[in-house]
C-alpha cells in the first residue's frame, strides 16, 4: 500500500456499517480501513451499496448500525449539526454532477463554506481564486456554472470542495458526467492536489480508468465487501 505525505490527513475506520431504505438492504455491516494520506476507489457494480457507504462515511447519513471514525471524530455519534459542521471544515465532498449553485459566480460558490464559517466575504473571495487559480480555472472565477463547461465546472467544484483545507475528501463518480479527456483531467488534478495537501481520499466510481488512480480498489457486492477482490492498484 503506497500513502502519500499525510500532512493534516484524517485517517478512516468503519465497522459493521449497516444501512437499509425502508425494508432494502444497502450496507450489510461494513468493515473498511483506510489510512491518512491514502487514496482508495470503492468499486462495484449498480445498486451495490457504494453511495451509501460514502455517504456514512462522510457523515451525510447516520447508519443504522456499526461505527465510523474520522481520525480522532466519532461520526456516527455526532448529533446532524455536528455531522454537518465536519463536513465544512474538515471534510471535501465532490459529486458526480459538481452541484455548484447555478446563481452564483464561481467564484461565489467556491467561497460558499467560508461564508457559512463566517469568513469575511473579501478573504473568503480572495482564498475562493487562489483555489480557483489551482485548478485552472481562475480566468472563470465571475462566470456561471451554466456559462463553463463540464470539465471546467467540475474544476470549480473540486475548489469548492478543498476551500476549508480539509483532511479528506470523498468523491462520487467525479467524472461520471464528463468526457473521457475531460475525466482523465480531472483526476490527474485530485490526485495531484492529494499528493501536495497530504489528503486522504476515497472515491466511488464504476470506470476502472479512474479506479487505477488509487493506491488501492475495494469491490462491494450486495452491500458487502469482497474479500477476494481487494486489490493494490500501486
Amino acid at each position: 500500500m503506497t500513502t502519500r505525505g499525510e500532512g493534516h490527513a484524517l485517517s478512516i475506520e468503519a465497522t459493521g456499517v449497516a444501512h437499509h431504505y425502508g425494508r432494502r438492504p444497502a450496507l450489510g455491516g461494513v468493515d473498511l480501513a483506510v489510512a491518512a494520506g491514502e487514496m482508495v476507489a470503492v468499486t462495484g457494480p449498480s445498486g451495490s451499496g457504494k453511495s451509501t457507504l460514502l455517504h456514512a462515511l462522510s457523515g451525510v447519513i447516520r447508519p443504522d448500525e456499526g461505527q465510523v471514525r474520522l481520525g480522532g471524530h466519532v461520526v456516527t455519534a455526532m448529533s446532524e449539526d455536528a455531522r454537518s459542521r465536519l463536513r465544512r471544515t474538515r471534510v471535501g465532498v465532490l459529486f458526480q454532477f459538481g452541484q455548484l449553485v447555478e446563481e452564483l459566480t464561481l467564484a461565489d460558490n467556491v467561497a460558499l463554506p467560508l461564508l457559512l464559517e463566517r469568513r469575511g466575504r473579501g478573504d473568503a473571495i480572495t482564498t475562493a481564486r487562489a483555489w480557483l487559480a489551482r485548478v485552472g480555472v481562475e480566468d472563470l472565477a465571475d462566470e456561471l456554472p451554466g456559462e463553463v463547461s463540464g470539465g471546467q465546472a467540475q474544476r470549480a467544484a473540486l475548489a469548492r470542495a478543498l476551500v476549508t483545507n480539509p483532511g479528506v475528501l470523498f468523491a462520487d463518480e467525479p467524472t461520471g458526467a464528463l468526457d473521457s479527456r475531460a475525466g482523465e483531467s480531472v483526476m490527474e488534478l485530485i490526485t495531484d492536489v492529494a499528493a501536495e495537501e497530504g489528503l486522504t481520499v476515497v472515491l466511488v466510481t464504476h470506470d476502472a480508468r479512474v479506479a487505477a488512480y488509487a493506491d488501492r480498489e475495494v469491490v462491494l457486492r450486495d452491500g458487502m465487501l469482497d474479500v477476494d477482490e481487494m486489490v493494490a492498484v500501486r
